[in-house]
């Protein structure tokens, strides 16, 4: 029969390739994947994972997707390793556009204005005709 292991105590998982893997995951839906710029920053700690990309602002909606799906997949997966080694992930996506914030950074604005509020004014009642009287008896 085997003996059982002598180890006490549960070794801690390696830490993720974290630059590694979100290019594994964007550079796919980049025109020019050696565009891909990343940044990975770790706490001293090592709880926290910041991971910041770059890329041509040609390819944003390719990497983000319909209704934000394809970014939301990235994220999620870059949560899933961040979380396995003990750690959160973060995400920050920059792009290249002609506009920079006041701090001179290129970051994306991810936020969408709100829809156009509707306006309150009542509408005019259609008029009806009458099925009985001829068209040209109508007033309009």
């Amino acid at each position: 029969m085997p003996e059982p292991s002598q180890h006490t105590h549960a070794a801690k998982p390696a830490e993720p390739d974290y630059a590694g893997l979100v290019r594994f995951l964007v550079a796919p839906f980049l025109e020019l994947p050696e565009s891909l710029k990343v940044d990975c920053e770790i706490s001293p700690n090592r709880s926290k994972v910041w991971v910041r990309v770059a890329f041509e602002g040609t390819d944003k909606g390719r990497v983000f997707g319909r209704g934000g799906r394809n970014i939301q997949a990235i994220r999620s997966v870059l949560e899933a390793a961040a979380r396995a080694a003990g750690s959160t992930a973060y995400l920050d996506v920059f792009g290249s556009s002609p506009q920079s914030s006041e701090d001179g950074s290129d970051r994306e604005d991810v936020a969408s204005k709100p829809p156009p509020r509707r306006s309150s004014s009542v509408k005019e009642a259609p008029k009806l005709r009458s099925r009985s009287a001829p068209p040209d008896e109508l007033e309009t």
